[in-house]
């Protein structure tokens, strides 16, 4: 299915210490953005696809499979690379990295991309390297838990380590704690789900007893691909519902934002124009303070400024906390007033660039005039929200 990419060209500045491999950077030197679902293949070589001409691995696969099943779909991080068929070449793959050097960098990466999914090989290095290996699955574990607790709203894949020719012993015993360490946390709520890689890929599958070839590679594609799939919300939802496009939405359009769970509009509270004026839900009416024009600031995140009085949605005093009021304020530029699009089941949530909270209505609140605030996002109905265009 054909796709859409925009290119984003913007600076870049990359400090690297070699030898902890943390890199300090400000943007991709170049991003694609659809507009869609955002997700971060995260790792090692693997990710980055080392193996196959032009780089990509798994990536090509998954992206192909995504397009044909109707899913918009925006991968991100700071690496560039892949073939032509590959429509969307940024990634998170950083060939030669351990754990430890990952987890070092993962909290930059995760504010700059935001993700919805995160895709996670890693530990391949930590047995080539004998790093420590009886406390490589704790590292992985806390690696998990950075990643869930700087962006609690973003779905976490944890895969098995594909086999190694010439360490298949180590990989199994590392790969043996991986079950335990994503069912403890996703018994404690946390977005984190089992992804078994190592039965999918045979060594046949491995020329240099490391990397796949083309053919294994396209084997962890499909892999990957039901793992999203089987988790609702995770890449969104495939196209088919006009009035809730899971690619960019129309800039020039004003739209109803209309809560799922009341059925109840987002709405200025008493036609105010002031800064500071409660936003609100309200029956739907035709009046223009529950009216919206989403507006771009690049990088797949938008202000939505209100036609009644040109201010736009801002989180209060730029909270990152638990029921924080959503207001409406002039522009200001502030990522605590972008907000990036996120589907789930034919619906949008709305994510604060500057929390990565939702927007819903409080308490889950079927009342005129409940309020809007941002809080984590728990795949609750009165988080999703439907976009009626109006003109």
């Amino acid at each position: 299915m054909h796709r859409t990419v925009r290119r984003l060209l913007v600076a870049v500045t990359l400090c690297v210490a070699l030898a902890g491999g943390v890199v300090t950077q400000s943007a991709p030197a170049t991003a694609e953005s659809n507009g869609g679902t955002r997700v971060m293949p995260l790792g090692d070589s693997i990710t980055d696809g080392v193996g196959m001409t032009g780089g990509g691995g798994y990536r090509v696969g998954l992206w192909q499979r995504l397009a044909q099943n109707g899913y918009t779909t925006d991968f991100v991080g700071s690496g560039y690379n892949g073939p032509a068929s590959l429509w969307d070449h940024d990634h998170e793959g950083h060939s030669g990295w351990r754990i430890d050097q990952i987890d070092a960098n993962v909290v930059g990466w995760l504010r700059t991309y935001q993700p919805r999914s995160v895709l996670l090989h890693i530990g391949t290095n930590d047995i080539s390297q004998n790093r420590d290996l009886a406390n490589a699955p704790a590292r992985l574990a806390a690696l998990v838990d950075k990643i869930t607790s700087t962006s609690p709203q973003t779905d976490v894949f944890v895969s098995t380590l594909i086999p190694v020719s010439y360490a298949d012993a180590k990989v199994r015993a590392y790969n043996a704690a991986i079950p335990g360490i994503v069912s403890s946390r996703a018994a404690s709520g946390k977005r984190v789900h089992l992804v078994d890689m190592y039965s999918a890929v045979s060594l046949a599958d491995l020329p240099d007893g490391v990397h796949p070839n083309a053919a294994g590679y396209d084997k962890m594609a499909a892999v990957w691909f039901a793992a999203l799939r089987s988790v609702p919300g995770s890449i969104g939802s495939p196209a088919g519902n006009p009035q809730n496009p899971s690619g960019p939405v129309d800039t020039a359009a004003w739209y109803t934002l209309v809560n799922r769970n009341s059925g109840k509009a987002i709405d200025v509270y008493n036609l105010s124009t002031a800064d500071g004026a409660r936003i609100t839900q309200w029956s739907r009416n035709s009046g223009t303070q529950q009216q919206w024009q989403f507006v771009s600031t690049g990088n797949g995140f938008y202000q939505l400024r209100s036609r009644l009085s040109g201010k736009v949605l801002d989180v209060a005093a730029r909270s990152t906390a638990d029921g924080a009021a959503i207001q409406q304020w002039s522009d200001n530029g502030g990522t605590n007033q972008q907000f990036s699009i996120q589907t789930i089941d034919g619906y949008v949530q709305l994510i604060a660039r500057n929390s990565g909270k939702a927007v819903e209505v409080q308490g889950a609140s079927t009342a005129d005039g409940g309020n809007i605030v941002q809080y984590s996002d728990w795949n609750g109905t009165n988080q999703q929200w439907q976009l009626v265009r109006v003109g």
